[in-house]
């Protein structure tokens, strides 16, 4: 209950925090120009935009030719060159079969057809080289939760500044207040309250003394503490999240092999297929133009251009709705994914939770009102700067209760804070548990922390406070137990009674408190293991191990971490809890529009490529069949643009 460095340093934090979203924006934006994928990208779409403006202007042929010439060429030389160096290695993507596919197209005058495939291949290589570009970024922005510096004791006392990362197993160090853990370890001596949210999710500092553990990068409150350093800095807890971090994405990475093995094998066909179409007929003595001619058809009712707008228009105009209503979608696959969940991890502090401590109830002793308790508890805690202290005094002002000025203010490290209001000695301290059986000992077996005022020595009562639910959390909780036919799963690095407490509030049941990052991630592989497809939503460094490794990873991003929001496939831009059942019910009406237009464009693909193979087809017919069905495929797909798509529980 004590006013500290720390304390004002983790204020300012989380007050920033609201401005987070859009600075996140920001530097998504300049990582994303660091990337040539996306600016090649970038100058393909313009080059298109402008080819299709003038082709519906009526423009002179050559004028948008060249443009969309110009497009392809932006958007191709990257997959071109590197299919060049696969097959050099005896390996055939799609991409190169695209490329070919667009040269095919052009050769016979669709050079529309082949700008479009181009662009849509080079925005979806820009989107997936800026993922990984942040997931590198936010594992590596890690180690600036730990300091550089520690300051080594030795054995005869002297103080020395060194490196973090030389600190040895048995060093002892002098953590300062305000300062941040240079490493793991036990503390030796002193007490101090140190704000480990970071690491284990708690809404508030926890009292440190000798004996109890202590984590790199939490930050210390008031006190000094002498800390024996307990584990190397490559093996501390933080670092440990950054492993975690790094192997969960690179199993999801991995995930997408299957698709790849597709993709080369339908790649290999078509290529096989359409060799064989030119070849055969020359060997049994038809003309070389009515062979080329029959293999160019060929190739072109075979080019996935449908089976591509199938997937993308969906799953795009789901991103594009959902980003519209503050849910930001990070790729196609992320949504894609969110429409095959089954089940919901979801953390307590920040995401349930707003992680602000409130005043929510207030128990005075006879002789004795709630206003007067009120009143000298927020004149004795204005002058501190403790998430506690804050939160009497901003109770008082919100009920308008007016409290005098405080002198001899007094603050203790575990003991609270003293002062003198109006002649009267006033304290505020921490109460024991089971101290006050008419009111505040059940307000602590409910998980609330309870806090005894006296004066003058005399107990004049009790104010009990929580960690603030969000409001619409139980409804968000009861929606999506109705959408999954479950209730989401509460992993939480808080106390079981807290825990508990909450959980019952919103309707939760299977609830897991006191877990470190590890321990949720094995958490969540044990529903994958049991045929979950699952999505994890949370908000801080400890929660970012299990949102990469769910199938699905979804960030609070109004007052998440930074390596929260990298580690994410999805980030409620706007914090509002309420959008999570509806962009799952949005990902699954996009994927049921993908499975329509995959069966359409696939029964059109396999019926042109029958007839040009048993019979003769013509190539205007085949072109028609294939651009008919494109366009079909793509209207259905934008369907999802409408507002009313965005249906809120």
């Amino acid at each position: 209950m004590t006013a500290t460095t720390a304390d004002r340093t983790v204020h300012v934090d989380r007050r920033d925090r609201r401005d987070r979203p859009a600075v996140a924006a920001r530097v998504a934006a300049r990582v994303a120009w660091t990337l040539p994928e996306v600016r090649w990208a970038a100058l393909s779409l313009a080059l298109f935009a402008v080819g299709a403006s003038l082709h519906l202007a009526g423009a002179p042929a050559p004028l948008w030719w060249t443009a969309y010439l110009a497009c392809g060429v932006a958007g191709g030389w990257e997959p071109a060159v590197a299919g060049v160096q696969a097959l050099r290695e005896r390996t055939l993507d799609v991409d190169l079969l695209m490329v070919v596919a667009a040269v095919g197209a052009v050769g016979i005058g669709q050079v529309f057809d082949a700008a479009l495939l181009i662009v849509i291949f080079a925005t979806s290589g820009a989107l997936e080289a800026f993922a990984t570009q942040r997931t590198r970024d936010a594992v590596r922005s890690l180690t600036d939760l730990a300091p550089e510096q520690a300051c080594r004791v030795a054995d005869d006392g002297t103080q020395r500044q060194v490196p973090a990362a030389e600190l040895a197993v048995g060093d002892r160090v002098l953590v300062r207040p305000g300062d941040r853990l240079p490493a793991d370890g036990t503390v030796l001596d002193g007490a101090s309250e140190v704000d480990q949210a970071s690491i284990t999710g708690e809404p508030l500092p926890a009292d440190k003394q000798a004996g109890d553990a202590v984590f790199a990068g939490t930050v210390n409150g008031t006190g000094t503490l002498t800390v024996r350093v307990g584990a190397p800095s490559h093996d501390s807890v933080v670092a440990r999240i950054g492993v975690l971090v790094e192997q969960a994405s690179g199993t999801k990475a991995r995930a997408q092999l299957l698709i790849e093995k597709v993709e080369q094998r339908y790649s290999v066909g078509v290529v096989v297929a359409t060799v064989a179409i030119f070849a055969v007929p020359l060997l049994l003595g038809a003309d070389l133009q009515s062979a080329l001619l029959r293999a160019m058809t060929f190739m072109i009712v075979a080019s996935p251009c449908a089976l591509v707008l199938a997937t993308m228009p969906p799953l795009l105009s789901a991103i594009a709705t959902a980003g519209r209503n503050g849910v930001l979608v990070t790729s196609a696959v992320a949504l894609e994914g969110l429409g095959s969940v089954t089940a919901v991890v979801v953390d307590k502090t920040g995401t349930l939770t707003d992680g602000t401590p409130t005043v929510v109830a207030v128990g005075p002793r006879p002789g004795w009102s709630g206003a007067e308790l009120l009143a000298l508890a927020a004149a004795v805690e204005a002058p501190s700067e403790h998430p506690l202290g804050r939160a009497v005094v901003e109770a008082a002002r919100t009920r308008g209760i007016a409290y005098g000025p405080v002198s001899g203010f007094r603050a203790r490290v575990g003991h609270g804070v003293t002062g003198s209001v109006g002649g009267r000695v006033v304290a505020v301290a921490a109460a024991p548990d089971g101290d006050d059986p008419e009111g505040g000992a059940a307000e602590q077996a409910r998980g609330r922390t309870v806090v005894a005022v006296t004066v003058d020595g005399e107990p004049a009562g009790w104010i009990a406070l929580a960690d603030r639910v969000r409001p619409a959390a139980a409804a968000t909780v009861a929606a999506l137990h109705r959408s999954l036919g479950r209730a989401p799963v509460l992993l939480t690095g808080d106390g079981e009674r807290a825990a508990g407490a909450l959980a019952a509030e919103v309707g939760i049941t299977d609830v897991r408190a006191g877990l470190l990052p590890e321990d949720k991630v094995d958490a969540v592989r044990q529903l994958q293991a049991a045929g979950h497809r699952v999505l994890v939503v949370g908000d801080g460094v400890n929660d970012a191990p299990a949102l990469a490794a769910a199938d699905v990873g979804v960030a609070m991003g109004g007052i998440g971490s930074d390596l929260a929001v990298s580690s994410a496939d999805v980030v409620v831009v706007r914090d509002d809890l309420a959008t999570l059942p509806a962009v799952l019910d949005l990902a699954r009406r996009a994927r049921r529009l993908v499975v329509q237009n995959l069966v359409l464009a696939g029964v059109v693909v396999v019926g042109l490529v029958t007839w040009d193979l048993v019979a003769h087809l013509p190539l205007p017919l085949g072109v028609a069949g294939h651009e008919g069905s494109t366009i079909l495929v793509a209207l259905n797909g934008v369907r999802l643009l409408r507002r009313s798509a965005w249906r809120p529980a």
